[in-house]
């Protein structure tokens, strides 16, 4: 996911609209699946997300002639699948035990370092280590919407403050984006995004009273007496710097690294190779306690990894679709902060929020007549020193969009669904694909994204 993405928003072969039957097939069977026949989504959900991803693909290549595409999402997808599994191999072997009593108040700090924390090691790296701390610590009284709003918090609008956050401004930093760009114009509205967020957590975190089984007298005896945090594992905190580090090793960015050419543009295997032979160090040298005590195991990140083949390939009608629907002439008037806030929402929620943003960001630029392949003029644009002040706040509008609309499904955002697959590994049922839309994004989310959209691109207050 965080290669540099460059997503054309014209190409000479548009797919034909039946080509999304593939992809909403896909997301019904991700939703129905696992309610009307569990059993059968369980052991054939590789099968059908690789068949579906596939069919996309052979429908590129042999019938529009299309090699463009499909290469690119190809190492899109590797690069995202790549950097998910070295994570979550290198977080597995560090276990993090918290000794404290797991109160509303508790949980709401602990999601709110996860919050800071995802800004400094992606939302993704602090999603991994911090949901296992988070679903042992409230073993007695762990509910559903706890990893939700988990999801909400650390998955994605943590990671709103440095490129390093979150996979859409990583790419808006490869493209010329200033790096302290989104803690300049975006620390505002993550503040208050995550102080509502964190609010309502708190006000339903604070009507849990259940509890599964009553903790020994002596362990509630000392986690009165004083919080303590314990970490095994620490040495893959070494290998885990360094698949952060390998991020930069852009060759787009970086004259002089290896890369493989296509088409006029250079494609990363450097940092893939870093991430996974760090990820097999993390593995093999690995402390046998810290695994064991996160029951660690390969099922919910293969299941992240084909699940998202078939994703990645089967959304690519849709991106090239809607992206040249909206880059028609008479869409122009209609590239506002307040169009780009919801269209880049509506289909970061739905698809993937990294290639929406690059989508969108080239949209916006284009009514400018600035290209996103100019570093210079990508830097003009979020500066607000090019041909309009006005696009500076374009910016904004998209970033916020591709960042906190990645919470509203499970495969908005990479680490969605990884942590579903953990939380769901560890026991715990998570809501369908709708049921979390239904009664966790509409009721809880949703009000957050509008309140956000009202103060700071509406009124522009911030």
């Amino acid at each position: 996911m965080l290669n540099n993405f460059i997503f054309l928003v014209q190409s000479q072969h548009i797919a034909p609209a039946f080509l999304i039957i593939p992809f909403l097939i896909l997301i019904g069977m991700i939703a129905a699946g696992p309610i009307f026949f569990g059993h059968f989504w369980e052991h054939n959900y590789k099968t059908i997300a690789v068949t579906l991803g596939l069919a996309v693909l052979g429908y590129y290549i042999f019938a529009l002639g299309d090699y463009h595409m499909p290469v690119h999402t190809f190492f899109e997808y590797a690069s995202f699948a790549i950097l998910l599994s070295s994570l979550y191999i290198a977080a597995g072997g560090i276990y993090i035990n918290i000794n404290a009593n797991a109160t509303p108040a508790m949980n709401v700090a602990l999601v709110a370092v996860g919050a800071v924390l995802a800004n400094l090691v992606g939302t993704t790296g602090a999603s991994l280590l911090l949901i296992r701390p988070f679903i042992r610590l409230n073993v007695h009284r762990i509910k559903p919407y706890q990893i939700v709003f988990f999801i909400f918090i650390v998955s994605n609008a943590g990671g709103l403050l440095t490129p390093l956050g979150d996979p859409p401004l990583f790419i808006g930093f490869l493209k010329g984006v200033p790096f302290f760009w989104t803690l300049q114009h975006l620390f505002t509205p993550w503040v208050l995004t995550i102080a509502l967020l964190c609010l309502i957590f708190f006000l339903i975190d604070s009507r849990n009273k259940e509890t599964a089984y009553t903790p020994r007298p002596e362990v509630v005896a000392k986690n009165e007496e004083k919080t303590e945090f314990y970490v095994s594992g620490k040495r893959n905190l070494f290998w885990l710097a360094i698949i952060i580090g390998a991020i930069f090793l852009d060759p787009n960015v970086i004259e002089g690294l290896p890369h493989i050419a296509y088409d006029g543009n250079k494609f990363s295997f450097l940092r893939e190779i870093i991430q996974l032979s760090a990820a097999f160090a993390c593995f093999k040298f690995s402390s046998k306690t810290a695994l064991a005590g996160n029951q660690f195991n390969f099922h919910p990140i293969l299941e992240v990894v084909f699940l998202f083949f078939g994703i990645f390939f089967t959304m690519m009608p849709a991106l090239q679709l809607s992206a040249a629907i909206a880059s028609s002439p008479e869409f122009s008037q209609y590239i506002t902060p307040n169009f780009l806030y919801w269209a880049t929402g509506s289909l970061s929620g739905f698809l993937d929020n990294a290639p929406t943003y690059a989508n969108f960001l080239s949209l916006a630029m284009a009514k400018y007549d600035m290209a996103q392949n100019s570093v210079v003029e990508v830097k003009a644009f979020a500066t607000g020193t090019g041909a309009d002040p006005e696009t500076l706040i374009l910016l904004e509008a998209i970033s916020l969009a591709a960042v906190l609309f990645g919470a509203f499904t499970y495969i908005g955002n990479g680490p969605n669904f990884m942590v579903k697959a953990i939380a769901e590994s560890a026991g715990i049922k998570m809501p369908t694909f709708f049921a979390y839309i239904v009664r966790y994004s509409i009721p809880f989310l949703l009000p957050a994204l509008i309140l956000v959209w009202y103060l700071v691109v509406y009124l522009k207050l911030f």
